[in-house]
């Protein structure tokens, strides 16, 4: 009987050790879930509030140009759209466009542009084969404006790095030259410099950074700027990497050619400047100067023929 009663307490004893200690768990759960229920709540109080302080177009037509935009893409071809995200990366990447943004805008362009020429030839009051040429012209401005657009921002973009490319190379060749390595010396250039280039070295180091290798971030720069004498700088480090030339003496060849050619090139400007002047002389200085120099002896002539 007694070892019975010893069994018992035992047994009750473990038995509300083991409820006291779930029970325990159970209140810490508890609290637990109500904290995070209740952060949970703040969260969603806090969204509800930024939902209402937004403007109309962040909360009705944002949304539902997102969905037009993702339903869009699909409808692009991934050779289409990598080809339009080439143009793009030429010409700066503009507004921060994607590829499908770029054919949002330009479907933008062909569809209202015929639409506001029609308008104005319906105030004009012309005839209907006029209204035809107006709304044909609108379809093609839209249609040419945004590649026409790309396409100058990307000359000027070619203009400029083109501009700066024989002070970052010898900034690059000084660099090598005093014994940093070739990542330490783009890294200087971009710390010292400012422009075209210096973006595109900034954005080679945070791909090699992430994870490419060298010749696929130089690689990258060569195909986003469309400037030969940049392209061939590219490909002679590229080739001198993979034969083991030291980058020295190749960077010292290179900017001695992009000298030569600087140099051409200020002299071939400077032999086109005669022909650009020509036709403003012809069509305005000249007129003028004629009737100064040649107006008061006319009218004495005719003053002198009406007086015979």
């Amino acid at each position: 009987m007694i070892y019975l009663f010893l069994f018992l307490t035992v047994t009750f004893c473990i038995y509300g050790l083991l409820s006291l200690r779930t029970e325990k768990n159970v209140v810490v759960q508890e609290r637990l879930n109500y904290f995070l229920s209740s952060e949970q709540k703040i969260k969603e109080e806090k969204t509800q509030t930024q939902e209402k302080h937004q403007s109309f177009y962040k909360r009705l037509i944002k949304p539902i140009l997102l969905d037009f935009k993702k339903n869009f893409n699909k409808r692009i071809s991934d050779e289409k759209e990598e080809k339009i995200d080439m143009k793009l990366q030429r010409a700066g990447n503009p507004f921060g466009m994607t590829p499908v943004d770029f054919r949002l805008v330009q479907t933008a362009f062909i569809c209202i542009l015929p639409m506001i020429f029609a308008g104005y030839a319906f105030l004009l009051n012309v005839g209907a084969g006029v209204g035809v040429v107006f709304v044909l012209f609108g379809f093609l401005t839209g249609l040419f404006v945004p590649n026409h657009y790309l396409k100058s921002k990307t000359k000027t973009r070619s203009k400029n790095a083109l501009r700066e490319f024989p002070d970052i190379l010898d900034l690059l060749t000084v660099s090598l030259e005093a014994g940093l390595g070739f990542d330490a010396a783009i890294t200087k250039v971009v710390s010292k410099k400012e422009g075209v280039l210096a973006y595109e070295f900034q954005r080679c180091l945070e791909e090699i950074c992430i994870g490419k290798t060298r010749r696929e971030a130089l690689s990258g720069i060569r195909d986003r700027l469309d400037v030969d004498v940049i392209r061939s700088f590219i490909s002679s480090i590229l080739q001198a990497e993979k034969l083991g030339i030291g980058m020295v003496r190749v960077l010292r060849v290179q900017s001695n050619e992009v000298r030569e050619q600087r140099k051409q090139r200020a002299e071939e400007t400077a032999m086109k400047a005669p022909i650009k002047m020509l036709f403003p002389l012809i069509l305005f200085i000249f007129p003028s100067l004629f009737i100064v120099l040649l107006g008061p002896a006319i009218l004495q002539i005719l003053e002198t023929f009406k007086n015979s």
